[in-house]
């Protein structure tokens, strides 16, 4: 088997840490290239079970104070590292997409594949950031599985958060990390 070129951005793809993640980020058309990829994603009777709410600009900021304010409400002996880390969290990168995931009941499209198909829109982001140039990575947190800052998003009942998609450009050398010999986790079943 002859492998694809070191060019080849699936073989290059790695998650940039986001504090990594800096300016520039993506110009608006780049951006609107990559939400146009991402939802390039299997959809069983096109339900469309996601959407993207975007953050930048001072919008990041206070959106992290708001997410700080509410661990502080739920946790008051919160240390300090822990609530600038959840004030600041969102603030590095120039970009951070909020992925929805919208379930609905029907009868032909269980749960778990509309999750499946907002998760696949999460990835599409990563890969579609990482083809023209920038870095990215999905992070979720506490954040991406409370109510309250479901509520504070702006989301129904039926909506949850997947993560959240940083997305910059890499401000140094972004680490490899190990990854699984595919004799470890590809097998075949013979019946």
């Amino acid at each position: 088997m002859t492998m694809p070129p070191p060019s080849d951005v699936l073989f290059r793809r790695r998650s940039v840490p986001t504090r990594l993640l800096g300016a520039p980020g993506p110009a608006p058309e780049e951006l609107e290239r990559i939400f146009a990829a991402a939802i390039r994603v299997p959809d069983h009777t096109a339900l469309t079970p996601w959407r993207l709410l975007v953050l930048q600009g001072e919008a990041k900021l206070r959106f992290g104070e708001r997410v700080a304010a509410m661990a502080i409400e739920k946790n008051p002996a919160l240390s300090e590292d822990k609530r600038n880390k959840d004030r600041l969290r969102y603030t590095w990168a120039p970009v951070v997409v909020a992925v929805i995931a919208r379930i609905e009941d029907n009868p032909k499209v269980p749960g778990q594949e509309q999750l499946l198909s907002a998760g696949c829109v999460a990835y599409n982001l990563l890969l579609g950031a990482q083809a023209l140039g920038y870095g990215a990575q999905w992070i979720t947190g506490w954040a991406a599985y409370d109510r309250d800052v479901a509520a504070l998003l702006g989301l129904a009942a039926h909506e949850r958060v997947i993560g959240f998609v940083h997305i910059g450009t890499p401000q140094g050398e972004v680490p490899e990390r190990r990854r699984p010999a595919l004799a470890d986790v590809v097998s075949a079943w013979n019946g």
